[in-house]
């Protein structure tokens, strides 16, 4: 049994380590209050709406800005896959990254503090989440026996305590909750105010609602199984992006013997959405995921597939034979995993394959950077 290792974080910003990725429709001003969290990476900003609107970035960081226009000039057929009027648009960023680590926050989202005041740099702790063993196998009582001042409790199997690689951090947010539209009729002033100084892992077999405003990732470990599905303009759901990916991504952690961690980092969630056009996007998915999630619950991944990405074709193949039934739109959706996972394959080949996709690489070069 290797020893325990103990949470501890340098000072120093991984910024070769990590690329912070934020879609959006407005100007960045929010961007201020996270400057000295923020500064030290690169920004991928996606750009969602109207492509000739122009988004304003506040000086001083280093970012790219893709909005529709540079995803199908990039993508060409591909940039199907790509939802459009829809937070998962998002994961255009995640495609065109090369940095091992993901960042991924939502512009309605500013710094919080923790009990004593202090304000809370959530990428060291996602880092810090990320770069730590998680558990899946057995729980510990004292939550993450990784961090300072924690071990693991009596009676924890040692065979276990070396844990297994972290590939998702998911972190959480203060005041405004993340409600689907029908609690957020019935609770309209409901606010979080509970910290819980806590991270855990979540348990192998166990899924959970996956919030992608304040979520972290190993993009080697999970990237191909981030895809935040076919929704928004043209579908007949929205808000189920990140639901969707998370779904996903936790089978195949699961299956591929990775980590998923939630609890720490907190944010400030500043905005509530409007519930009745969040009803009128979330309506279907909040029948179809009676049926959805048990799907997954139930599911077993064959031996072979022993990557995310030949996982996630597995996948899409069984959500177009297994749930078609459910809507015609359940195969639209399917068909674009496939084609993100295309797309994932030829910005991310093996290294053998380089010179064949130089190409594509090419055209990810965005028409604005950053001063």
């Amino acid at each position: 049994m290797a020893p325990k290792q103990v949470n501890s974080f340098p000072s120093v910003p991984l910024k070769d380590e990590l690329d912070i990725v934020i879609p959006t429709i407005r100007s960045l001003d929010f961007l201020e209050v996270w400057r000295p969290f923020f500064e030290p990476y690169h920004l991928i900003i996606v750009q969602d709406g109207d492509p000739t609107k122009v988004i304003k970035v506040p000086d001083g960081f280093d970012y790219d800005l893709y909005n529709r226009n540079d995803i199908n000039r990039i993508l060409g057929p591909k940039a199907s896959c790509i939802s459009f009027k829809d937070g998962g648009c998002r994961c255009f960023g995640f495609l065109v990254s090369k940095k091992k680590y993901i960042y991924t926050v939502d512009d309605d989202c500013f710094v919080a503090k923790d009990p004593n005041g202090k304000d809370i740099n959530t990428v060291e702790q996602h880092l810090l989440n990320l770069k730590t063993p998680s558990t899946p196998f057995f729980f510990n009582t004292l939550y993450d026996p990784y961090r300072e001042g924690a071990d693991f409790v009596r009676g924890y199997p040692f065979s276990l305590r070396e844990g297994v690689p972290t590939a998702v951090s998911h972190g959480l947010w203060l005041n405004i909750p993340d409600y689907d539209a029908p609690t957020q009729l019935v609770k309209p002033l409901e606010r979080n105010t509970r910290y819980v100084d806590a991270v855990m892992t979540i348990p192998k077999g166990a899924f959970y609602p996956m919030c992608a405003m304040n979520l972290a990732f190993d993009r080697e470990l999970i990237g191909p199984a981030m895809y935040f599905g076919l929704m928004g303009d043209g579908q007949p759901i929205s808000r189920y992006d990140d639901m969707l990916a998370g779904w996903c991504s936790k089978l195949i952690c699961d299956h591929l013997n990775l980590g998923v961690k939630t609890g720490l980092p907190y944010l400030w969630h500043s905005k509530a959405s409007n519930p009745f056009v969040n009803l009128k996007k979330e309506y279907k998915g909040l029948f179809w995921q009676e049926e959805i999630i048990p799907f997954f619950q139930t599911l077993t991944l064959p031996k072979e597939c022993d990557t995310a990405a030949k996982c996630y074709v597995e996948l899409a193949k069984l959500i177009k034979e297994k749930l078609n039934h459910i809507d015609p739109y359940i195969v639209r959706l399917a068909d674009a995993m496939i084609t993100w996972i295309d797309a994932w394959e030829d910005f991310n080949p093996p290294a053998e394959a380089v010179p064949a996709v130089a190409n594509a690489k090419k055209d990810a070069v965005p028409p604005k950077k950053s001063k």
